[in-house]
């Protein structure tokens, strides 16, 4: 009898090493939160995008500068040239000679060779149009981090969505397969007892039937699983059948923290997409000062060292021409006509202004309804997490009472498979409840313009893999 018992022993220790083994391999597959945002910044096509765009736009800054340095230009032409010159009425005066007036000059070469040279320089002074277009690149330097900001932010929420649509797939395929075990050993019971004669035939047949509804639902949580693995597989680089997402149903769940005219106030401030579209305004501001009559005239400060050398011969024997300039002042440039094409960009580029305000009104509006919304998400959130927590415990005290009552036979087998299914779909409803809260708060401080990976290291401490256990105060927010 003693070495009966600690065969026993010895056999439910081996067991609990296997478990023990079993729940390890688990863990240490399972993939949380910060791995899968870690693996998503390497592999996201929309965030590397996004990224390579942000570098372009930093580079708008330094054109913006280049537009007031100084511009230094070198030309050099060779090629063949004819030249003829003809002066009269001229005075001509050399030593020796009398003073001659109303003298005539010919001069001619004929298909000579030419080379000139020549170096220029020149220093904007005053001129709206480049100011204007100085500024553009500045604020479309900005508009570049605002993107990259809000795509970042993106990321972050796309990543958390996909990575909870795993695992309330998982949990959903996890809740059928579980009333598959309970209809099929139900099955078995009401079988053995129709051969006793204890249940009539209708009950075999409500618990065949069930068992069929149960497998076609198995079928399509799988397909549901594969489709959202593929989906944050796509994201993050990470192989499908090495994905195994966590639960967040450990620890109390965030709260708002603020009251709605904060964050309403926060995200008209500091919300990206918001203030992206409030720069673009002044973009097409800048874009129509470029066209106004204030911008047409410039003042440039100008250089130039040239040299021309043509010779060759010509109708009056060989001649060779060489001239110098050498030239520093300002050049003041006044377009005086355009044929109505300044006046008409003025106009457009005015209505394009016009129509970005408009635009940034619209956005202002909807930034301050999905706020709201997701606000709301989240107070009323926290209360229907604590419904859903008490409905759990409830389905699970019914479903042991209709257990009790099954076996007393005062309960038939219909009875007890609802009970069976009442109680698995209640922690599926509670699990997605706080799903929601989640993803609320985190869209919640998106929408501010200050979701940061701390916020995702808050959410992935509330993490821990799948359980039958009934909810407690300690996860309740």
């Amino acid at each position: 009898m003693l070495m009966q018992k600690r065969t026993a022993l010895s056999a439910s220790r081996g067991w609990l090493v296997a478990m023990a083994g079993v729940l390890y391999v688990s863990l240490a597959q399972a993939t949380d939160l910060m791995q899968a945002w870690q693996a998503a910044q390497q592999h996201d096509l929309d965030y590397m995008a996004a990224e390579a765009a942000h570098q372009a736009g930093q580079a708008r800054r330094d054109q913006s500068s280049a537009l007031w340095r100084p511009t230094v230009e070198a030309t050099g032409t060779a090629g063949r040239m004819t030249n003829d010159t003809q002066t009269q009425g001229a005075q001509f005066y050399a030593p020796g000679f009398p003073l001659t007036n109303n003298a005539s000059f010919n001069t001619s070469i004929n298909n000579g060779t030419l080379d000139r040279w020549s170096l220029s320089a020149r220093q904007p002074l005053i001129n709206r149009e480049r100011l204007a277009r100085s500024r553009q690149l500045d604020l479309n330097a900005d508009v570049a981090d605002l993107e990259w900001q809000n795509a970042r932010q993106e990321l972050m929420l796309h990543t958390a969505q996909r990575y909870f649509d795993v695992a309330l797939a998982q949990e959903a395929l996890r809740v059928a397969r579980r009333q598959e075990q309970s209809v099929e050993k139900a099955l078995g019971e009401v079988k053995t007892r129709y051969q006793m004669g204890d249940v009539p035939i209708t009950d075999t047949h409500e618990a065949a039937a069930r068992m069929e509804a149960i497998r076609a639902q198995i079928m399509a949580a799988e397909t549901e699983l594969q489709l959202k693995q593929a989906a944050l597989s796509d994201a993050t680089g990470l192989p499908m059948d090495k994905i195994e997402a966590l639960q967040p149903t450990k620890g109390n769940l965030p709260l708002p923290g603020a009251p709605l005219e904060q964050w309403m106030s926060d995200a008209a401030a500091g919300n990206p997409g918001l203030r992206t579209q409030l720069l673009r305004v002044d973009v097409a501001r800048e874009e129509s000062a470029r066209f106004s009559a204030l911008a047409s005239p410039s003042l440039d400060l100008v250089g130039e060292v040239t040299r021309d050398h043509l010779s060759g011969s010509g109708d009056y024997g060989a001649a060779s021409n060489v001239m110098h300039t050498t030239l520093l002042g300002v050049q003041l440039t006044i377009p005086l006509y355009t044929g109505g094409m300044r006046s008409a960009r003025h106009d457009e580029t005015q209505r394009l202004a016009d129509k970005a305000l408009t635009d940034s009104d619209r956005a202002r509006q909807q930034v301050a309804l999905q706020t709201r919304a997701a606000w709301l998400g989240l107070t009323a959130g926290a209360g229907r997490v604590n419904a859903l927590a008490a409905a759990l415990k409830a389905s699970q005290s019914r479903l042991d009472a209709t257990r009790l009552g099954h076996r007393m036979g005062d309960r038939s087998t219909l009875d007890l498979l609802n009970a069976e299914s009442d109680a698995a779909n209640a922690r599926l409803a509670w699990l997605q409840a706080r799903v929601a809260v989640v993803m609320s708060r985190l869209q919640l401080t998106a929408l501010a313009g200050k979701l940061e990976e701390g916020q995702l290291h808050d959410i992935n401490l509330l993490l821990e893999p799948a359980g039958d256990e009934a909810p407690t105060s300690s996860n309740r927010p």
